[in-house]
Order: structure tokens, then sequence, then C-alpha cells
């Protein structure tokens, strides 16, 4: 009988360590409240996987994910990457996925960028690789040879849209992606326009470039393209506002005085002929083909409106331009005077 009692005991300790190892194994033990990702850095070791998910707290007890990992070979076979890990999840999932390197998906999101130390910094945001890198590739011409573009160009092989990657993905694998999808871009509707108008798909892109900073409004966006795209074939200096707050990397500027025009540099459009050797921004896809669909005018000249509507007038000489530009000078010191005038009343 107590042989019995004894068989019994351990046959139930049995069924409870049993049962006990199997929830530490199958069982909701990986806590994640706040929804962190479990970030591996390539060349990480097995214990630096281990304190990353200590650090998280993810989980505290390691002696059975110990046992799991070494089952399965996991300590040699570390995969680096972005990890999703769920709230409750199971230590043998977070083992089979950790073991497959099954990375969650990365978003890259592009919209307006003005400077490769800007996509730098974007790209440093979403990716295992840093801003000193992504700089050293955008700044190398040996690296960009491949892509048909030069340290002023590259940025032409931006074009504003949502791209999916992995996070160890390298800067070389990054750029690539987004210079095919440039190549896609430029389909034989996009090229074929672009010839009509005697550019290159790089010299629509600078263009339009310009254009995405002159405006917001969607409607006037070719008509200032055409005005720009007027000059060049004169032979007239394009002299366009926004090349001077790229040249002096002053985007905070909003009146440009006689004194910036003399800023010396090649994106100085007041100074040199002909467009800048690179673009000033990204632009979006709608002011790219806004460019691409300029219409055919006489337009040489054009200046905010007096309304202040975001609209512009334009003109076909200077004369008329002038017109134009005083109406908008005598707005704007009305407006002034006024804002001056509120501030002084407010403060009585």
């Amino acid at each position: 009988m107590q042989i019995k009692k004894i068989i019994l005991f351990i046959l139930v300790a049995i069924v409870l360590v049993a049962f006990y190892y199997s929830w530490k194994i199958f069982g909701p033990t990986i806590q994640n409240p706040e929804h962190r990702f479990l970030y591996i850095k390539t060349g990480s070791s097995y214990q630096q996987v281990k304190d990353s998910l200590n650090t998280n707290g993810f989980m505290g007890n390691y002696f059975v994910f110990d046992k799991i990992a070494k089952s399965i070979d996991y300590p040699k076979n570390i995969k680096p990457g972005k990890y999703k890990i769920s709230n409750n999840m199971s230590m043998y999932h977070l083992l089979k996925m950790l073991r497959s390197g099954k990375q969650v998906p990365v978003n890259l999101v592009i919209t307006k960028l003005r400077t490769k130390e800007d996509l730098a910094k974007k790209i440093a945001n979403y990716f295992e690789t840093d801003s000193v890198t992504v700089i050293h590739f955008l700044n190398n011409n040996d690296s960009l040879l491949q892509f048909d573009v030069d340290t002023n160009t590259v940025m032409t092989d931006i074009i504003p849209n949502t791209y999916n990657y992995t996070w160890t993905t390298p800067i070389q694998t990054v750029f690539k992606k987004l210079h095919n999808e440039t190549l896609k871009f430029w389909n034989k509707d996009r090229l074929g326009k672009a010839q009509h108008l005697n550019m290159t798909p790089k010299e629509i892109y600078i263009l339009a470039s310009i254009v995405e900073e002159e405006t917001n409004k969607q409607d006037d966006k070719g008509k200032i393209a055409s005005v720009y795209i007027n000059r060049i074939r004169k032979g007239m200096k394009m002299a366009a506002d926004p090349t001077i707050k790229f040249a002096m990397k002053d985007f905070g500027l909003k009146r440009i005085y006689q004194k910036y025009l003399r800023f010396v540099s090649p994106y100085n459009t007041y100074l040199n002929s002909g467009l800048p050797p690179g673009p000033i921004c990204t632009p979006s896809i709608k002011t790219i083909d806004a460019v691409l669909d300029s219409p055919d005018t006489n337009f040489l000249f054009f200046v905010a409106r007096a309304d202040f509507s975001g609209y512009s007038e334009f003109a076909t000489s200077y004369r008329e331009h002038l017109v134009y530009a005083k109406a908008y000078q005598k707005a704007l010191d009305s407006l002034i005077i006024a804002r001056r005038s509120s501030v002084g009343d407010s403060t009585q």
C-alpha cells in the first residue's frame, strides 16, 4: 500500500512537472503589453539576444528558453532582424520565429525630402544601417555609377512612395529598389512627354523639385513650369527663389533679399544659367506629371496674387509683371501693418 502511494506521488509529480514545463514552453508566457519590437543586430551573440529579451522585459527566466534554444541549435544560428513580439506569445513560437529569421516588414515612407542628409536620417530611422554609412554611399560616385546617377543627381532616383524592406537591408539594396522603382516610373508615356519638352527625366525631376517648392496649388504647377521652361529656352536665368534657400541651406527664409541673390553656389539660379546640378527636394508624382503636362505658354514671370489665395498671377512681359508685383507688395505691406496694429492693441 505504501509503495502504491509512493508510485502515485511520483506519477502526480511527473504530471505536474510535465504540465509546468509544457505551460512554460507552449503557454502565453512572453509579455509585451507595450508592443515593442525586438531588434537583433548583425553579429549578435546568443547572450546578447537574451540580454535584449531581458532588457525589454519580454521574459525573465531563461532555464527553459536555453534548453529549447539548444535543442534546435539556435545559439549557432542567430539571425539578425526586427521581430514582432506578440503579447502572450509562447516561448515555442518565439524561438521558432527567431530561428527561422521571420522579420516584420519595414515600410519606408518617403514624402518630401530636401537634402541627402534628410534621406540618410530617414533611412537610418528605418534600418539597421546608420546615417553616416548612408551619407558615405550617397556621396560616393563609385557607388552610384551603377545607378546612372552621381552625387548631384542621386536624389532624382527617389520617387516619393512607400517601399517595403526588412530592417537588415543594406543601403546598396535599399537604393537599388528605389532605382528600379524610378525606372518603372519613367514609362513610355512619361518618357515621350519629357522628349517632347526636349528634356531628360533627370531634368524634368530637377525642374519639378523647384515647382514643388514654389506652390501648393496643383492648378498652378504646370504654368509655373512653363515659365521656367520659357526662360531656359530664351537663354534667361531661371531666377528661382527656392534655389536660393537650398543654396544657403536656410529653408525658413520668408523673403529673398537682394543680398541673398549674390550667394555663390551652383544652385543659385540667379547667378548660373540653366537648371541647377541636382534637385532641391523630392517632388511629388503629381508635381512631376504637372511639369510633363505643362501647357505651351508665353509666360515669363509670375508672382503671388494679392488676395493671398496661394495662387499666382502670370505675365508675358516685365511691365505687366510689375503691375502684379506692386499689387502683391501693397497688399503684403497692408497686412503687416494690420498685424502690428493688432499686436499693439492686444498689449495695451
